[in-house]
C-alpha cells in the first residue's frame, strides 16, 4: 500500500466549515481557493467528512444514502454560472451567521432556492445540460431512483422516519410504490436533478484539486442511519423487528468519550444476507464512494471484526456484546470486484488481535492521534516515537476537541478523564514535546509532521490555534455539532508559510 501513500501531508475540513456568505460553507469559488490554499502550502490530501444528506442531529455519520450527496452543499454561485438561477434569486437570502451553520435556516432558504434552479432546468436551452443530466440518471438508476421516491415519499409523510408510515408504504407493497411513483414523478425527477446539480459541482471540485496534485480523502461510515434510503430499499439486510424497528443498534462500550458509551442507534447488517449475493451492496457502495474521491477512510473499522450489538430498547450503550463480523471475507470481495483499495482503516477504540490482523493483512495503514499520546508511558503508540510508516498521524480528529482546546481542558468537560489524569498527561506533553505550551498547536503540528508516518494530518481548527470554539463534534451527544465555520480571512499568510516550511523540512512536501 505504500505506493498509494507516499510522505505527505494534509488537512481535514469538512465542506460545511468553508467560509461563505450562504449560511453553510459549499462547493463554490471558497472551496476551488481553499484547494489552492492547500496547493500553496505543500499539502496532498483534503480529508474530509462523509458527503451524504444529513438527517438526524445534522450527523454527516447519519445520512439517508450511502450513495447520495448533501444538497446543502450545492453552490448558488455555481447555479447562475449554469444559468439556472439568477443573480436576484440569491441576493435576497437570510442574514446568515457567519461563524457557525444554522442548519435549519439554511436548509429552509435552499428549499425554496433548488426548486428555482429546476424550473430554471426546464427553460434552459443548454442540450449539453440536458444531455448530461440523462447520463447521470442514466448512470446512477441503482441507487438514484430509490433514492428519490424515498425522499419523495418523505415529503407527503411530514418527514416521517419510513418504519412509521403506513404498511404498504412502509412494507414497500409494489403496486403501492409504482402508484406513487407516478403521482410524484415530478417530485421524483426534482431529487435526482438535485443530486445531477450536486455531483456536477463536486467532480468539478474535484478534478481542480487532482489537476494541482491534491487527492480528496473521503469517509465511509460503517454503518447507515436506520431513516435511510438504504435501509428503507433492503431490509432483509439489517437485523430488523417485523414493524421496522432495529431489532439491535450499534455503538461502542463505555470509553474515552463516555462512561456509559456511545449509542449510535444505527442498524447491525444482516451478515449472512450480505453473504447471500457477494456483498453487492457493499461492492456498490465502495465503488460508488471511490468514485467520489481517492483514497476512502473507513470508520469504525474494528466493527469489521466484531460489533458492539445492543438491544434496540436500551437507553445507554452498556449492555451490549460484541458478536463477529466476516469483515476479512468482505474485503476480499471488495478487493476482487474494485482491485487495489486505497482505504485507511479507522482503528480507534477498543482494539483486539483479530482487527490488527484484518488491518494490517490487507495492508491499510491505521491511525495514529496525538491528542491520545499522554495518558500512558513511553509504549503508549500515540507517541510518535512508537509510529510505524504505514499509518496516519492526526493531531486529533474531528471527534477530538481542538489541540488548544484539550491543553486547557477541565475535568468532567468533553472527555472522562478526572483533574489528576489531566494534569499528568499536561506535563507529560510538554516534556515530550520540549514545549512551554505558548503555541502547543504548532507543537503538536510539528510532533506528527517530524514523525516516520507516511502520512500526517491536521484538522483545519488546529492549524489556526483555535480553542473549544472549533470544535466540530462531541461524541456521546446529540446536539450542538458539526456547526464550526471558518473565518473567512482566518488563513493567513504566516499561517500558509510556516505549513509549507514545516512540510518540506520534514519531507512531506508534494
Amino acid at each position: 500500500m505504500t505506493k498509494s501513500f507516499p510522505r505527505a501531508s494534509g488537512i481535514l475540513m469538512h465542506p460545511t466549515s468553508l467560509p461563505g456568505e450562504f449560511g453553510i460553507g459549499d462547493l463554490g469559488p471558497e472551496a476551488f481557493r481553499f484547494v489552492d490554499f492547500l496547493v500553496e502550502a505543500g499539502q496532498r490530501y483534503w480529508q474530509i467528512l462523509p458527503l451524504g444528506p444529513t438527517g438526524f442531529g445534522d450527523s454527516p455519520y447519519q445520512c439517508f444514502s450511502a450513495f447520495a450527496g448533501n444538497n446543502l452543499l450545492i453552490s448558488p454561485e455555481k447555479l447562475i454560472e449554469d444559468g439556472l438561477v439568477s443573480a436576484a434569486d440569491i441576493a435576497d437570502h437570510p442574514e446568515f451567521t457567519e461563524h457557525k451553520v444554522d442548519f435549519q435556516s439554511v436548509q429552509n432558504w435552499k428549499t425554496q432556492l433548488l426548486p428555482k434552479a429546476y424550473a430554471g432546468f426546464h427553460h434552459t436551452t443548454s442540450v449539453d445540460l440536458r444531455g448530461k443530466f440523462e447520463t447521470f440518471c442514466r448512470e446512477n438508476e441503482y441507487w438514484l431512483d430509490e433514492y428519490a421516491l424515498f425522499r419523495s415519499i418523505k415529503t407527503t409523510q411530514n418527514e416521517r422516519p419510513w418504519y412509521e408510515w403506513p404498511d404498504p408504504l412502509k412494507l414497500r407493497y409494489g403496486s403501492t410504490l409504482r402508484e406513487m411513483s407516478e403521482e410524484l414523478f415530478d417530485e421524483i425527477q426534482a431529487h435526482k436533478f438535485y443530486q445531477f446539480l450536486f455531483f456536477r459541482q463536486w467532480h468539478s471540485l474535484k478534478a481542480y484539486a487532482n489537476q494541482n496534485g491534491v487527492r480528496i480523502i473521503g469517509d465511509i461510515p460503517i454503518f447507515v442511519a436506520l431513516d435511510s434510503a438504504d435501509v428503507w430499499c433492503d431490509q432483509g439486510k439489517f437485523k430488523l423487528n417485523t414493524d421496522g424497528s432495529a431489532e439491535v443498534v450499534a455503538g461502542v462500550p463505555p470509553d474515552y468519550f463516555s462512561k456509559t458509551g456511545q449509542l449510535w442507534g444505527n442498524p447491525i447488517y444482516d451478515w449472512d444476507a450480505m453473504r447471500r449475493d457477494g456483498y453487492a451492496w457493499w461492492i456498490s457502495r465502495f465503488r460508488n464512494t471511490f468514485e467520489t474521491v481517492d483514497i476512502v477512510r473507513v470508520d469504525h473499522f474494528r466493527g469489521f471484526a466484531a460489533s458492539w450489538e445492543v438491544p434496540g430498547k436500551d437507553e445507554t450503550a452498556e449492555n451490549g456484546r460484541w458478536v463477529d463480523v466476516p469483515g476479512k471475507e468482505l474485503f476480499f470481495a471488495l478487493k476482487a470486484a474494485l482491485g487495489d483499495l486505497p482505504v485507511i482503516a479507522e482503528d480507534l477504540g477498543v482494539i483486539t488481535p483479530d482487527v490488527e490482523e484484518l488491518r494490517d493483512g490487507f495492508g491499510f495503514p491505521g491511525m495514529r492521534i496525538l491528542q491520545f499520546a499522554f495518558g500512558g508511558d513511553a509504549k503508549n503508540h500515540d507517541l510518535p516515537h512508537n509510529y510505524v510508516r504505514n499509518c496516519v498521524a492526526y493531531t486529533g480528529t474531528h471527534d477530538n476537541d481542538t489541540t488548544v482546546g484539550w491543553f486547557l481542558s477541565q475535568a468532567g468537560a468533553g472527555s472522562t478523564r478526572d483533574a489528576g489524569e489531566i494534569t499528568r498527561e499536561h506535563d507529560y506533553c510538554l516534556k515530550y514535546l520540549n514545549s512551554d505550551g505558548s503555541e502547543i498547536h504548532w507543537d503538536f503540528i510539528r510532533g506528527v509532521w517530524s514523525s516516520v508516518a507516511d502520512t500526517s494530518i491536521t484538522p483545519m481548527p488546529d492549524l489556526l490555534g483555535l480553542g473549544t470554539e472549533g470544535r466540530m463534534n462531541l461524541p456521546a451527544t446529540t446536539s450542538g455539532n458539526w456547526q464550526w465555520r471558518m473565518d473567512k480571512d482566518a488563513i493567513t499568510d504566516e499561517i500558509t508559510s510556516r505549513l509549507k516550511e514545516l512540510t518540506v523540512t520534514y519531507g512531506r512536501k508534494m
